[in-house]
């Protein structure tokens, strides 16, 4: 691969995040705690991991600061992220604060809907636009298996909570595992069109702390496509409409409602992606398999500027590589798990 020269340096507000392949990033994922509240058995082990100490972890001014840099160059969307983003007791005040940010960004969050019920007014109130709730399975026992915690009925309620706040279309995300929700995928999308949430099937990826990932045993997005072909009629929305969004798009059964797949491993979107990331840590990420960073947060406690960050931000995005290479021979999983990364 031929390296082209690092871009002329120009003020922060002038400057965008290319890469060396022609993408420009505009969508930051901020994790803001590594911390859940669940326990799902393709993320964590039962006991949980060891969580950041609080003074790794960027504090409220550094993460503002942080993603004001971001937005001026060019990010235009913020997405909160965990380990679960609703236990950073601080978190409508960081929402308060992004809605502040000129220009103003749009504002989402993935969480998993525990505690989202008491919550969901406070954050549309401070500027939170959308929401994405990971939820997968609508059995409450399969549900316990998989998170080891009984708190499907406090999921459902964050729904439906997101949804009176006017955090719309509210998402369901949903991962498909064999032998544990493979076979009732069409319940979930009946489930969900029942009451008027959009979901999105994701192939399960690389990203478990145990590292016990297998591609032979992962749901594909076609077994995901004949599994609610059974059942409903899917038509496919043209690509024109999906731009740098990762999930393709169908019609159910004519319409208007649909549903999403992210073939993040099958077919992978990597040569749109507009994406890069922030770990609760200060750590930028230029793709969520990556396993190199630059850290931030050394240079904001050490009294850098904000030209000096941007231009950390900038070197970062421009290391990105082609593709994620899950398949590849020298693919490695990255060391952070999911929780630590943000999703």
């Amino acid at each position: 691969m031929t390296t082209l020269p690092m871009p002329r340096m120009r003020p922060v507000g002038e400057r965008s995040l290319p890469d060396q392949f022609g993408r420009v990033a505009r969508d930051l994922r901020v994790s803001v705690t590594d911390r859940c509240n669940l326990r799902c058995t393709y993320c964590m082990p039962a006991e949980g991991l060891p969580w950041m100490a609080k003074d790794e972890m960027l504090s409220d001014g550094e993460m503002l600061r942080v993603i004001g840099v971001f937005v001026g160059l060019g990010v235009s969307q913020v997405r909160l992220t965990g380990g679960e983003p609703l236990l950073r007791r601080s978190l409508v005040d960081l929402v308060t604060g992004i809605a502040a940010l000129e220009p103003r960004p749009q504002i989402a969050m993935t969480t998993n809907g525990v505690g989202l019920e008491r919550l969901a007014g406070q954050l549309a109130d401070a500027g939170l636009d959308r929401v994405n709730i990971s939820l997968d399975t609508v059995d409450s026992e399969t549900f316990t298996q998989l998170t080891r915690r009984d708190r499907l009925a406090d999921v459902e309620k964050g729904l439906v909570a997101a949804a009176e706040a006017g955090l719309t279309p509210v998402k369901v995300n949903a991962v498909a595992m064999r032998g544990i929700n493979d076979d009732s995928v069409a319940d979930v999308l009946s489930w969900c069109l029942d009451r008027g949430y959009e979901l999105r099937f994701i192939e399960q990826m690389p990203l478990d702390a145990q590292h016990a990932w297998d591609r032979a045993e992962m749901i594909s997005a076609d077994e995901i496509r004949e599994r609610l072909s059974e059942r409903f009629t899917l038509s496919p929305l043209p690509d024109r409409e999906r731009g740098s969004a990762p999930a393709e798009r169908f019609l159910v059964d004519g319409g208007p409602q649909t549903v999403g797949i992210i073939a993040s491993v099958s077919e992978p979107f990597c040569g749109a992606c507009d994406r890069t990331r922030l770990t609760a840590d200060g750590q930028v990420r230029n793709c969520l398999f990556s396993n190199r960073e630059t850290d931030l947060r050394g240079p904001l406690r050490g009294g850098a500027t904000d030209d000096e960050i941007a231009g950390l931000i900038q070197g970062e995005m421009w290391r990105k590589a082609k593709g994620h290479g899950i398949g590849d021979p020298g693919f490695h999983q990255p060391d952070r798990p999911m929780s630590s990364i943000g999703g």
